[in-house]
Order: C-alpha cells, then sequence, then structure tokens
C-alpha cells in the first residue's frame, strides 16, 4: 500500500509550496485536498491551497508533476444533506471535480455528506438521508463512469459514519464499480463505527483510505461529532486498531492518505505504517 498526505500542511500558503514541503518530506502521492468552484481571492494572491475546479487541468497535473508528487485523489466533501444552497458546496461541485479528475487522469474523487446545519438536515432519518444522497451524487456516478472516475464515499457524516446508512446508499446504485468507499478511520470512529468491522464489511467496495488515529481523551465525543480534518496524534500513539484495518485492507487498497496535523507527526506517522508494510 502506497502512502501520501493532504496538500494542506501550512496555513496561509499556496499549493505550489504545499508540494514541496510535500516533496521535501519524501512523499510522492498527495490529493487535490482543497476546491471551489470558480475563482478565489486569496487562492489568486497565493495565500491558500485550494484548487479552482475551473482550472486548466493539465496545468495543474503539471505542478504536481513539477514536485515528482501523484495526485491519487480530488476531494470534493459537500453538504449533501442540507437544502441544495448555490452558496454551499454541493452537486455542480462533485460533478466539476470529476470532469476534473478525468482530464488530470485522478482515479478517484472523493466527497461525503458532512454534518448538516439546518434544522431540515438534522431532523432526517438515516433512511431518509441516504435516499437524498444517492439522489445528489446520482448523476455525478453516472458521468464518472462514462469519464473513467470512481466516486468515493467517506464517512464523515451521520449517514457514512455507519454501515447500516454507508450499505444503504451504495444499495441504491446496485453493483456499479464506480461507487466505492473511502475508509477514514478516524472519522469513522469519531461517528461511533468501528473502523475495523467498517473495513471487514466494505473489503470490497474501499478503495482508498485516509488514515488518522485518535487520543483517548476524545472517546467522550464519538456519536457527537462527525468527522475532523486532522488527526491530532501521530499514528499509533492514539487508540485506534489502525494494524487491524491494516491487516484487512493491505491486498486490496493501492493508496492511502495521511490526514495529520503538524510535520513531525506526518513524518512519524509516515514511519508508522512502514512498519506495517507500507510503502
Amino acid at each position: 500500500m502506497k502512502v501520501g498526505c493532504f496538500a494542506l500542511i501550512e496555513p496561509l500558503s499556496s499549493l505550489d509550496h504545499q508540494l514541496q514541503i510535500i516533496e521535501d518530506m519524501g512523499f510522492k502521492y498527495a490529493d487535490v485536498t482543497d476546491s471551489h468552484s470558480g475563482g478565489s481571492l486569496i487562492d489568486t494572491i497565493g495565500m491558500t491551497a485550494s484548487v479552482s475546479l475551473d482550472s486548466n487541468p493539465i496545468a495543474l497535473k503539471r505542478l504536481f508533476e513539477k514536485h515528482g508528487i501523484t495526485a491519487t485523489t480530488v476531494c470534493a466533501h459537500a453538504k449533501l444533506l442540507d437544502p441544495s444552497n448555490p452558496s454551499k458546496y454541493g452537486v455542480n461541485e462533485i460533478w466539476k471535480a470529476v470532469k476534473l479528475a478525468s482530464q488530470m487522469g485522478v482515479p478517484y474523487v472523493i466527497t461525503t455528506e458532512m454534518e448538516p446545519d439546518t434544522a431540515w438536515g438534522k431532523g432526517l432519518s438515516v433512511g431518509e438521508g441516504a435516499l437524498i444522497i444517492a439522489e445528489k451524487i446520482h448523476d455525478s456516478v453516472e458521468l464518472a463512469a462514462d469519464l473513467g472516475v470512481t466516486i468515493l464515499l467517506e464517512p464523515h457524516g451521520p449517514v457514512t459514519d455507519t454501515i447500516n446508512g454507508m450499505e444503504a446508499i451504495l444499495e441504491r446504485f446496485g453493483k456499479s464499480s464506480n461507487l466505492g468507499v473511502n475508509l477514514d478511520t478516524g472519522n469513522c470512529w469519531l461517528g461511533g463505527s468501528d473502523p475495523v468491522e467498517f473495513a471487514q464489511h466494505f473489503k470490497s467496495r474501499i478503495q482508498h483510505i485516509h488514515w488518522k488515529d485518535m487520543p483517548a481523551e476524545m472517546e467522550e465525543q464519538r456519536g457527537q461529532i462527525y468527522g475532523a480534518a486532522m488527526a491530532p496524534v501521530a499514528l499509533g500513539t492514539g487508540i485506534l486498531d489502525l494494524p487491524g484495518v491494516y491487516s484487512i485492507l493491505k491486498d486490496t487498497v493501492e493508496h492511502s492518505t495521511l490526514e495529520v496535523a503538524g510535520a513531525d507527526a506526518l513524518k512519524a506517522s509516515y514511519e508508522y505504517l512502514k512498519t506495517l508494510g507500507a510503502e
């Protein structure tokens, strides 16, 4: 299994700068981590690593290649349980992310529903939420099939953090080969699931991993928050059974990404995964 990292390491700096840091740390793989439609003032002046989904995809690919890094996913985490709103990252952005990934030669687009902000979204049952998520990604999954891209659902919300909820979404698409799962070990655990059980249940559908470990003091927050952008501790220093997850998926998942805060913790996490057999 190959290991890359999130392209968000230092705040208020460009994607080019983030990729230079990643190159200097010895990584060969990274995500297109943050993205937006249209233009961004902060991105334009080089103070964020966000990528416009309307970018020249070949120029973006060249930027990664400049640093000897291969982009393995385009992240497109959206607000899928709240009512559709043009001011929120949603269906339109997932659609554009699929096109961008295809034109860059990136195999995966990762999306999820995230925690809802509105009373409407918070009032949905898991079954209702699964139906709404499936409807909102339906056409993007069909586009992905036509363009040779796979959409991966990540546990990162009240529906996808549960085995039943994730299963309900996948069942809506039958045996579609263009819809799978990105296992985020920390998000899954925070949502109240067991990452090892999640890995075993969805082994045939998991095609990518976001690695996180979590400290014991976050145990009391389980089931109350849905996802964390970065793990606050290095892999192997928290309480998650990461060797258990790795042993299940080591022969079926080619690429994975570290979502760990801090350069030192990133390096330590990479070394930890190497002890398990990762590249």
